[in-house]
């Protein structure tokens, strides 16, 4: 486990006609997609908005960042849920991650 948390976080936005959609599925994330972030490291996962962009930031606490987010990539319930997410997500900012809906962005400043 790394002793320093990498700050991790992303942007996306949201389809206006399935907002309330997505802020419901939210309201009610399913245990089991917590309990995978939680397994793979994710920890202090929040998703903000603000009119129609979600901001998320999360820490990583452990050694293999990529390798815990293909455990995620690769979970059925994980894989589930996201049929239900990814409909109501549109790519808004350039595309660094191939194929990915949400994308990094990076830190600018951090109080500590």
């Amino acid at each position: 486990m790394s002793l320093r948390p990498e700050r991790r976080a992303l942007v996306v936005g949201v389809r206006p006609d399935k907002r309330e959609e997505y802020l419901a599925l939210h309201r009610a994330v399913w245990p089991s997609v917590e309990r995978k972030l939680s397994e793979c490291n994710v920890r202090n996962y929040s998703i903000f908005i603000v009119e129609d962009i979600l901001f998320a930031y999360y820490e990583y606490t452990g050694e293999d960042h990529e390798a815990d987010m293909r455990r995620i990539a690769e979970d059925p319930a994980t894989q589930q849920w996201w049929t239900h997410t990814d409909p109501c997500q549109v790519r808004i900012a350039e595309e660094r991650v191939p194929g990915a809906l949400w994308q990094p962005i990076d830190e600018v400043w951090h109080l500590a």
